[in-house]
């Protein structure tokens, strides 16, 4: 069930976040937890969509939305440049004060934490992990970018990634992302798929990057899809999921 929640932040402002928790009583010690990092588009359908899958599977899901402070323009456009710049400031905080907040509850285990990001949050996703941030023990990084210094990343925890082969712009990322994980010697399971393009995991409807931005190739691909969401809940379920 999706609930509303207001993540407080350091500078005594407050965060917009949905919640959504599995069905039934927790289990002792907390369900695991996860924090789901949206698209450049903000909180859509599709990515609460997401948030609800993770329930559903059995993990209490926090998806923030990170334009809701100050005005949406204002924020998107400082989310740009810390993406573009791979030096997400803001985002990266954001993202700690919502899983601190989700850590604190009674019901989640905050020993055992993940983070989800698709696009631009697959690349916040992945700066936020390498930081390593207390709890979270794995990373789903979903065409989204990767440092060319495989150094931003060695503190960084066990990754799934998925991108799309088609996608000329994002593509290209999987391959650094899965040289760097080798040559670090962390664990990873990252997967290109040759038919799919961008956003190929969720079903968005976005007309307009679909014609702005051609070269990526947007779109729902279900059977990549299907892998890639077996694959995400394979490796979660091991690494989060699992008391050990």
């Amino acid at each position: 069930m999706r609930q509303h929640v207001r993540i407080p932040l350091p500078d005594g402002g407050s965060l917009d976040a949905t919640m959504t928790l599995p069905e039934g009583a927790a289990p002792a010690g907390g369900w695991p937890g996860v924090v789901v990092v949206h698209e450049i588009y903000g909180v859509e359908p599709d990515l609460l969509e997401v948030a609800d899958l993770f329930a559903e599977h059995g993990y209490a899901a926090i998806l923030p939305d990170l334009y809701s402070h100050g005005t949406r323009f204002g924020c998107l456009a400082r989310a740009m440049h810390q993406f573009v710049t791979d030096k997400p400031g803001r985002p990266a905080a954001d993202i700690d004060a919502t899983r601190r907040w989700l850590a604190g509850r009674d019901d989640v285990d905050g020993d055992r934490l993940g983070v989800i990001g698709f696009c631009m949050g697959g690349g916040f996703a992945l700066a936020y992990a390498a930081s390593a941030p207390p709890g979270v023990r794995a990373a789903s990084v979903n065409y989204g970018t990767v440092p060319r210094d495989q150094e931003a990343l060695r503190s960084v925890c066990p990754v799934v990634a998925s991108y799309g082969g088609r996608d000329k712009g994002f593509g290209p990322h999987g391959t650094r992302l899965r040289e760097h994980m080798s040559a670090l010697g962390i664990e990873h399971d990252v997967e290109i798929y040759p038919d799919a393009g961008h956003s190929f995991m969720t079903d968005g409807h976005h007309p307009v990057a679909k014609l702005a931005l051609f070269p990526l190739r947007h779109g729902l691909v279900r059977a990549a899809a299907d892998d890639a969401w077996r694959r995400t809940f394979a490796f979660f379920d091991r690494h989060v999921a699992s008391p050990g």
